[in-house]
């Protein structure tokens, strides 16, 4: 059984542009820092079209998103959070763009973004979105990274 806060990760680089800037380390340190329990994810790096796929086919939207989050613990009393985390690589690059930000402080954004949702946390309503973007906050600014919801 895995310990409080032990992670058992998995990358997949099958889109490898984001491979030497968005290394294993990073993607770990990431994943730890919003972790509240021990988990076992798995973080996968796509291109549009796989992206977007996996979006029509599981969310019935027919467009890439940049963050795609599989849960598999049903179970709120389970001691272990599981998922998939999908990123995708089209998305992060222009939205970085877009928003004036380093393609790694965008994707540390949304990898915490995916592991709270792995985590049963949602942005459904304002103050279930308030909770979430204050934890996201709070996780980035530990790793050194700004406030990802100013000037967006």
């Amino acid at each position: 059984m895995l310990q409080k806060n032990k992670l058992s990760l998995s990358v997949q680089y099958p889109d490898k542009r984001l491979q030497d800037l968005i290394t294993r380390p990073k993607l770990r340190s990431w994943v730890k820092a919003a972790l509240l329990a021990p988990a076992q994810i798995t973080l996968r790096f796509v291109d549009a079209e796989e992206g977007r796929t996996l979006n029509r086919n599981y969310r019935g939207k027919d467009y890439a998103t940049n963050v795609l989050t599989f849960a598999y613990t049903e179970d709120e009393d389970s001691e272990v959070t599981q998922a998939d985390i999908i990123l995708c690589t089209d998305v992060l690059e222009r939205e970085a763009a877009e928003q004036e930000k380093t393609l790694e402080a965008h994707t540390a954004h949304l990898v915490i973004h995916g592991v709270l949702h792995a985590q049963g946390y949602d942005h459904e309503s304002d103050e279930e979105a308030e909770e979430m973007e204050a934890l996201e906050i709070e996780f980035l600014a530990d790793l050194g990274y700004a406030n990802p919801y100013l000037n967006t």
